[in-house]
């Protein structure tokens, strides 16, 4: 189970989405797991992630208590993948975010080969997993779906920012600052790349994938030419 289970979208959009979570079980296999867990992330760095993180501290982009709001347009967007692979301080549930199946699948093969001892997740379109599965050589040992949202749907934001926020399972990441982003890339306002900094640095677990939100707003500004 994970509460990436909860993006929204079609299977297709999901083209460009795969997080590889690592987790040890308390009580069983935790001892030791810090630097295995760490060894996970370091790992992962080659294989050029787009966002790297662990539940503790977040992903490569992260909000600052020492900033005022002024500086917050204005600061290094450069990911630091290293900082949050060194900055690993305690077991807990790491993640490495990739855009494109290549990536992913060559990453999880080398996990395979190196036997962790780690609970290993794939989190991307059923279909997308398999094939991850298959070209791996891993026989897969569960599936989880998410059930969608019910009742008065009607209420839901729009499908864009929907996309968005839900990105950031632990719901860090508000409807209200999707849509702003959505609506200040469309006025030409911030760039797709400016927006997607800001929203990823609120997603507190680091699974929040940067390039999918950037062909998100891409495409809300592509339809207002």
């Amino acid at each position: 189970m994970t509460n990436t289970l909860h993006r929204y979208g079609a299977s297709p959009s999901f083209n460009d989405d795969y997080i590889v979570f690592a987790i040890c079980c308390r009580g069983k296999n935790e001892k030791d797991a810090l630097p295995r867990l760490k060894k996970f992330l370091h790992m992962a760095i080659p294989f050029k992630p787009v966002n790297l993180g662990d539940a503790r501290n977040g992903g490569c982009l992260r909000p600052s208590a020492q900033l005022n709001p002024t500086n917050h347009w204005n600061r290094d967007m450069t990911p630091d993948f290293e900082r949050v692979a060194n900055g690993l301080d305690a077991p807990t549930t790491v993640a490495a975010v990739f855009d494109n199946r290549k990536a992913a699948t060559d990453f999880i093969a080398q996990v395979k080969a190196e036997n962790l001892g780690l609970s290993i997740n794939v989190s991307t379109s059923v279909d997308n997993a398999v094939a991850c599965c298959d070209e791996t050589g891993l026989v897969r040992h569960s599936v989880g779906y998410s059930l969608g949202f019910e009742g008065k749907t009607e209420k839901l934001p729009n499908t864009q920012t929907l996309t968005l926020s839900t990105m950031c399972g632990h719901g860090m990441v508000s409807h209200s600052l999707a849509k702003k982003m959505i609506d200040w890339v469309k006025e030409g306002r911030r760039s797709p790349e400016e927006a997607v900094t800001y929203l990823a640095r609120f997603c507190s677990c680091g699974v929040f994938n940067p390039s999918r939100a950037r062909r998100i707003l891409e495409d809300a500004r592509r339809s207002m030419q």
